[in-house]
């Protein structure tokens, strides 16, 4: 495997995004772009990106917006943008997409999205879908309803009055402060990331994880979440999807059966649904990681057509 690092500028403000590529030692038959989730980094997809350049495809990811290597100084971290943060982030991955399709043209693309990347990608496939080969989706959330539309309110009462970038441990507390409560005696706060203590001990190690982010981050994120629902319908219909979950995620678990559905009522003909028993929130960090990416692989090789070339 071939290991590569950029930056690529956005087309609408020039900020500067930092991204990663692998790509395998002989013939590339396909690229997947991936799209980390919140508060973790690019990096961490390593072990992953070996796993699919050894079975051929060439990855591109990038680091999101108050994220990693793209928020290098201490004002962009937790943050994504002053204006229409969420629309911002899903342009920023069609930016890097087309990279990687002028590295690699001719090659189909497909789309892999974890956590808060798997929820920017629900809403990049309505724009950008029809150009993709196929789209996974792991560790979504489903709809939140009354709740999330508070939260918003929240987030939004709170950029007010302390300023966008302010850092909300209010917002942090009620969106993940319930999270650890089925894993009671927990070892650490993130217990709810995985079954290996030693991957969640990785996690908190990583200085570029864990963070508390912004209030207009939560702003931006929830408003984006809110609107996911209505946009299923908006899938391309010939867009071939994927999601997997554990069953006790906190972010999705058994709901993403739900979110599945969506797509499937939608018109959306080909819809994989994938639920990992006592799996947790990052299933590629998981004691079932091996058998969760020869799943994955398994369904990009069975997937590979001229579609998005």
């Amino acid at each position: 495997m071939r290991a590569d690092t950029s930056t690529l500028a956005s087309p609408l403000d020039g900020a500067a995004l930092f991204v990663r590529s692998w790509q395998p030692d002989g013939d590339v038959k396909a690229v997947v772009q991936l799209a980390h989730g919140m508060a973790e980094h690019s990096a961490r997809y390593e072990r992953f990106a070996q796993a699919l350049t050894d079975a051929g495809y060439a990855v591109w990811i990038h680091d999101h917006r108050g994220h990693g290597e793209t928020s290098s100084l201490p004002e962009e971290r937790g943050y994504f943008a002053d204006d229409h943060g969420w629309d911002t982030v899903v342009d920023d991955m069609h930016t890097v997409a087309q990279a990687a399709r002028e590295a690699h043209p001719g090659l189909p693309l497909f789309f892999f999205g974890h956590s808060m990347g798997s929820l920017l990608g629900r809403d990049y496939v309505t724009r950008y879908g029809h150009d993709l080969a196929g789209a996974v989706f792991s560790g979504t959330g489903g709809d939140q309803g009354l709740l999330g539309r508070v939260g918003e309110l929240v987030a939004r009462a709170e950029s007010r009055v302390r300023g966008r970038r302010a850092t909300s441990r209010l917002m942090n507390s009620l969106t993940f402060g319930s999270f650890n409560k089925a894993f009671t005696p927990a070892r650490t706060d993130f217990d709810w990331l995985s079954r290996d203590p030693d991957e969640v001990q990785r996690y908190i190690d990583d200085e570029r994880c864990g963070e508390v982010f912004t209030a207009g981050f939560f702003a931006d994120l929830l408003g984006g979440v809110n609107s996911l629902p209505a946009l299923a319908g908006r899938t391309p219909v010939d867009l071939p999807v994927f999601f997997l979950s554990g069953s006790q995620d906190p972010v999705g678990g058994e709901a993403v059966r739900k979110v599945a559905g969506w797509y499937r009522d939608a018109g959306v003909r080909d819809v994989t649904l994938e639920i990992y028993p006592e799996g947790r929130h990052e299933l590629l960090n998981d004691t079932v990681r091996d058998e969760v990416t020869e799943r994955i692989i398994g369904w990009l090789d069975a997937h590979l057509t001229t579609k998005g070339a």
